[in-house]
């Protein structure tokens, strides 16, 4: 039982670091209030190779091992958390191509999306369907007038991260809307930006999760041709688009610790430095209680979280493990922040100070990625069936 980082992972984690602390944490809080898109972040990020982070070596990736992989994702949130969406949608779309494309789809599109010349997300949901995706109501269906070699997509996809920037954009979709159990009849086609009929009409406004957007996808009448069906098999969708899910349920936990270092450093800092009563507020019992219960929550969400990337990367099933990861990180995340506040007083409520970010990005790490409720059902299900144990 080894619970350190090789040398490898230090230094990819030192060099996350300086990245985040030179270029992220001096422009987070202006450019999140302003709306500005942190354009210059991305670049910064491509020149790091991050976008190839689950692309195989083969097609120019970096190849990362799931712990890499969690650090990357805990260091950018440390420093602003909409931007580690912007790599976590494209992650997951990279895993999911490099395991269930066909060569051709693989070779046509890993390279440049490894390089951040290609950007991606995922369009699962749906204004009806969440986190019961079998509910879906896109359809692919066969052109018939034609030489029934193309699909014809129709339908609308909501909270698509990266939307504006995705090409392709992985569309789960129904084919056969009669499947009995509906899964069966389902797929992900790879929708190309500039095809007829494929529109982003809105970015919705959120109160957290800035700097990258989340928006509504228009299809109708959208001409796809069969050889963007992923892995060239009809039916096979939802395994995929789960499959993937579980890399998405690590980035999620791994998002979540970074929220709560950062609320950890800012609490910290705060508590020593601020003066009440003639004394630093950090000598108080009552702030002291707060900071402990920070890092302790803050080191138990760590240690979970590496704990599932490193089962990821022995190659076992662990639906269960990052279902567990992702439930207690992000709820830590939301009371370590909620605790940074408190320390902060009247000022933790004021726009002048990280920790409101913090707060307001927090709560969306207990919805993304299948539900802490859902995700629950999930692990208690694995456990009564003997799928998991607990020793």
């Amino acid at each position: 039982m080894d619970f350190q980082l090789s040398d490898e992972q230090r230094l990819y984690r030192e060099t996350l670091r300086r990245f985040v602390d030179r270029e992220i944490v001096p422009v987070a809080r202006e450019w999140e209030h302003s709306g500005r898109y942190p354009t210059e972040i991305v670049a910064g990020m491509r020149e790091l190779g991050l976008f190839g982070l689950a692309v195989p070596e083969e097609y120019g990736g970096l190849a990362a091992d799931t712990v890499s992989f969690a650090l990357t994702f805990e260091e950018i949130s440390r420093g602003w958390m909409g931007i580690a969406g912007i790599l976590g949608s494209h992650s997951v779309t990279c895993w999911m191509l490099a395991r269930h494309g066909t060569e051709e789809q693989k070779s046509r599109y890993l390279p440049e999306l490894a390089s951040g010349a290609r950007r991606t997300g995922i369009a699962l949901t749906e204004p009806g369907a969440g986190t019961d995706l079998q509910g879906i109501r896109t359809t692919a269906l066969r052109d018939r007038e034609g030489d029934g070699d193309d699909y014809i997509v129709d339908g609308t996809k909501m909270w698509i991260t990266n939307a504006r920037h995705a090409d392709p954009l992985p569309v789960l979709v129904k084919t056969d809307p009669s499947a009995t159990p509906a899964h069966k009849g389902m797929s992900i086609l790879l929708v190309e930006a500039d095809s007829p009929g494929f529109e982003v009409t809105q970015d919705i406004g959120k109160i957290g999760y800035k700097g990258t957007e989340s928006c509504e996808v228009v299809l109708t009448g959208v001409r796809v041709p069969s050889s963007q069906l992923l892995g060239g098999v009809e039916g096979r969708g939802l395994q995929q688009a789960l499959s993937s899910l579980e890399t998405g349920r690590i980035n999620i936990a791994a998002r979540s610790v970074g929220i709560a270092q950062r609320a950890y450093d800012e609490a910290l800092s705060y508590a020593r430095d601020r003066e009440a009563f003639g004394q630093p507020i950090g000598e108080f019992q009552a702030v002291q209680m707060r900071l402990a219960e920070i890092a302790v929550k803050l080191q138990a969400a760590r240690l979970m979280t590496y704990w599932a990337a490193s089962r990821m990367d022995d190659g076992v099933r662990m639906d269960t493990e990052s279902g567990m990861a992702k439930i207690f990180a992000s709820e830590a995340a939301l009371e370590c922040a909620t605790d940074a506040m408190r320390i902060h007083g009247g000022y933790g409520y004021s726009t002048e100070f990280e920790v409101e970010r913090l707060y307001r990005d927090a709560p969306l790490m207990s919805i993304g990625e299948g539900t802490n409720d859902v995700l629950r059902g999930v692990v208690a299900k694995a456990l009564l069936a003997g799928k998991a144990q607990i020793r």
